[in-house]
């Protein structure tokens, strides 16, 4: 690389950088998830505004050499392992047994009836792009059906609420199911990269994701306490970190190497770093966490806005339609089963509400189909925006409504 070429990609990502970090302040001074401000960065930066006004001077940033695009995926890609990769830290945490039927009614409501709907309604979904048929239903169902832990887990931080009843069982719910969905993820972009459509050619893509998840859950626990026996009481505070680190590399190079989705790998390697029993992971589970929240995962999602272009593919049918029909279908649907537990009425609908947040796993769902060519851009902005705008609510109603939850 010349020096003018690493002159031009530091540039780029001091820019996307400052940009996150500024408006992402600003949507959380104003009270909204800083995700959304941090997309809104992206936006502000690429084909949708500067690139609308001053294209040269867009060009000039982001596109200066030729592999400049390539470089900064780089950075998309590592933000995105290490989102999910923290994201993994957050699934866990004890149940009361008297929550097991509220839990249970979270979860086939959050997943059932609104994944069956968007597999159905896949067909009504303009996508100029080229996907395998099932790989494309697949995908709409999940975005039908995927619930955001780190949205809500900022809101319910945010409200004060992290250590109620109410936000305990939802983000057990929301981890059991996204483990599911991202296995189906997984399924998906296999289907789309080996162009399988059979029952038999898609057989061995179940049953590969299925056994890595197997190992990862039931077998690499055991290697990691058994090597940890020697390596942690030892080890200073900086090289865990790089150990852990490695982890996460490694089982998400060996879910590439077995053509399972990374995305799924880095957080099934967070999973099983979050369960580890050794109090000294807490810190370095922490430093990692910051290290992505904020300098990776802002990158990240700044450059999710940056691919986004507005004035080109803003479809107000195609994206209010989806945003309405799957909001209504998965509201109602949780709503409806959480008050077969004799839930009241208004405290189903909570529960609804919350769960149709889709924030970051929508994004990044939309992301990794987007580039793995089974949604085209104009739907890519759709799931985006409705990630989006579910959060948005989802915010607005629990902020109303955390009084009457709490009490």
């Amino acid at each position: 690389m010349l020096d003018h070429e690493l002159s031009r990609l530091l540039l780029s990502l001091v820019v996307l950088l400052f940009f996150a970090f500024a408006v992402g302040h600003v949507f959380t001074v104003i009270r909204f998830p800083r995700v959304i401000g941090e997309i809104c960065a992206g936006l502000m930066l690429g084909p949708s505004l500067l690139g609308y006004v001053e294209p040269d001077l867009q060009a000039w940033i982001f596109n200066g050499f030729a592999e400049q695009k390539k470089l900064l995926s780089v950075f998309y890609w590592l933000g995105l392992i290490l989102l999910m990769f923290t994201a993994g830290f957050k699934i866990s945490g004890p149940l009361l047994k008297g929550d097991r039927p509220l839990l249970a009614a979270l979860i086939l409501g959050g997943m059932g009836l609104p994944f069956l709907f968007g597999f159905a309604a896949s067909p009504l979904f303009p996508n100029a792009a080229s996907p395998n048929p099932l790989a494309f239903s697949l995908v709409i169902a999940v975005a039908s059906a995927v619930t955001s832990i780190p949205v809500i887990t900022r809101i319910f931080m945010d409200l004060e609420m992290a250590s109620s009843r109410f936000s305990q069982v939802v983000l057990t719910a929301a981890a059991i199911q996204d483990i599911i969905l991202w296995i189906v993820v997984s399924l998906a972009l296999a289907v789309q990269q080996e162009q399988v459509g059979t029952p038999i050619g898609i057989a061995p893509v179940v049953i590969g994701t299925a056994l890595f998840a197997a190992f990862s859950i039931l077998v690499v626990p055991g290697m990691l306490r058994f090597g940890g026996r020697f390596i942690v009481p030892r080890s200073p505070e900086g090289s865990l970190l790089g150990y852990t680190l490695l982890v996460c590399l490694v089982l998400v190079s060996l879910a590439s190497v077995l053509k399972v989705n990374i995305v799924f790998g880095a957080l099934l390697a967070g999973l099983i770093i979050g369960r580890l029993p050794a109090s000294r992971l807490d810190q370095v589970k922490q430093n990692i966490t910051n290290l992505a929240v904020w300098f990776f995962v802002p990158i990240y999602f700044a450059l999710v806005g940056l691919q986004m272009n507005l004035p080109a593919k803003f479809d107000a049918k195609l994206i209010f339609g989806f945003f309405l029909m799957s909001s209504i279908v998965k509201i109602l649907s949780v709503a409806m089963l959480v008050g077969f537990t004799r839930t009241s009425a208004i405290k189903a609908l909570d529960y609804g509400v919350t769960m149709n947040a889709r924030g970051g796993p929508g994004i990044v769902l939309a992301s990794v189909t987007f580039a793995s060519g089974i949604i085209d851009e104009s739907l890519f902005v759709a799931l985006v925006l409705t990630s989006m705008l579910t959060s948005l609510v989802t915010g607005i109603w629990l902020r109303w409504r955390s009084s009457f939850i709490l009490a």
